[in-house]
């Protein structure tokens, strides 16, 4: 067992760690810096992060995708129209001096 004494004093003890310890009391202006602080840090964090959103929105939209124009392999069709136009250009073509 435990004696009340040896109790008391480890109560004591744990009452002079910095954490239980009263705090001093700030003054209003160090309060209104400190919530000033606060409020810059949250605003700057908060614009950043929504930097980063439109960031990702917009590269999620434009992810970069082109078109060649070119034809699937399973189309030859298209590649004999192009020739067969190109043969009839041949024959109407003039030249104006």
């Amino acid at each position: 067992p435990i004696s009340s004494s040896t109790f008391l004093n480890f109560l004591e003890e744990l009452m002079t760690t910095p954490f239980l310890q009263a705090t001093e009391a700030l003054s209003p202006e160090a309060e209104a810096s400190t919530a000033l602080i606060a409020v810059v840090i949250t605003v700057v964090f908060l614009t950043l992060l929504s930097v980063v959103v439109l960031i990702f929105f917009y590269l999620y939209k434009n992810k970069g995708s082109y078109v060649t124009y070119e034809p699937a392999e399973g189309e030859p069709s298209t590649i004999l129209q192009m020739e067969s136009d190109s043969a009839k250009g041949r024959d109407k073509e003039e030249y104006f001096i």
